[in-house]
């Protein structure tokens, strides 16, 4: 293990120099909210989409983060029932990137630079960043946090884009019904890593009390939140600024801390292979198909 790289995780998991300010994007005609780092011109940004039966809120210490490290990161707040439309989130979260390049943020003097952008999401909002990407095919990453089935499917999609990809799964369920990360991985037009989090669950970065709770999901994991902060943020500011520095995030040779790299083509035996177990996330997913 490089102590380099395991020296910028441990920074990368702790807040960045930024002070960071909260902003509605409501006042722009999208439920949502944007963080952003207190001023900075020609800034990287990223639009982050919420998974099912959660919202912007259960987020914020991430999208937050993200801000503290000099990243404008924002949220809609939509398609937050039981059955929502995926293809309706992926175009609130162009929208949202819309806002965010054609309107000055914070007092004015904040402005994003529109080559420096990003699409990422948990769960659900994963595959509709991936929705949205084939979209808009001159962002410059893609990152899928635990990534869900989504109707259309992200793994159709995948091979349309040409973005890099970051792909997050849980170590304990990468191959259950619920996680679509290892063919997502695997049809990936573009440069793709996809790296399990050690003893982390799907919905182990949602924050606060949810809805999730009453069907059985589990609950916060701080470790697994930890981790993931500090992924992503190295990731996002190597593909997005070029920093060098951090190339370790976006390399799939790289040793980092609590995390494994997956080959998705890798052949899997299928006495590895756990009993599949069906979420509600995938009921509702059948039933709307």
């Amino acid at each position: 293990m490089s102590a380099s790289v395991k020296s910028l995780l441990s920074t990368l998991t702790s807040r960045g120099p930024h002070r960071v300010l909260r902003g509605n994007l409501g006042i722009a005609g999208q439920p949502g909210v944007v963080f952003t780092p207190e001023s900075g011109s020609d800034l990287p940004a990223v639009a982050f989409g919420h998974g099912w039966l959660t919202g912007a809120a259960n987020y914020r210490g991430l999208l937050e983060h993200l801000a503290s490290w000099g990243i404008v990161t924002a949220a809609p707040d939509t398609e937050r029932g039981p059955i929502p439309s995926h293809l309706n989130l992926a175009t609130d979260l162009l929208t949202t990137l819309d806002i965010c390049t054609g309107v000055r943020l914070g007092d004015g003097t904040i402005s994003i630079h529109p080559h420096r952008l990003a699409l990422a999401g948990h769960g659900m909002g994963a595959g509709a960043a991936v929705i949205a990407a084939a979209q808009r095919p001159t962002v410059a990453a893609v990152a899928a946090l635990y990534p869900s089935p989504t109707a259309p499917s992200a793994e159709n999609i995948g091979p349309e884009i040409t973005a890099p990809a970051l792909i997050l799964a849980g170590a304990t369920d990468l191959e259950a019904t619920n996680s679509n990360a290892l063919p997502l991985a695997a049809g990936w037009a573009g440069e793709s890593v996809l790296r399990t989090i050690d003893g982390a669950s799907h919905n182990g970065i949602i924050e606060g009390r949810r809805a999730l709770a009453a069907l059985g999901a589990g609950r916060y994991e701080a470790r697994t939140a930890r981790t993931t902060r500090g992924v992503l943020t190295g990731y996002l500011l190597h593909k997005l600024l070029g920093d060098k520095t951090y190339a370790p995030f976006a390399d799939a040779e790289a040793v980092i801390p609590h995390t494994s790299v997956v080959d998705p083509n890798a052949p899997r035996g299928e006495e590895e292979k756990p009993k599949p177990k069906v979420s509600p996330l995938q009921i509702v997913s059948l039933l709307r198909r």
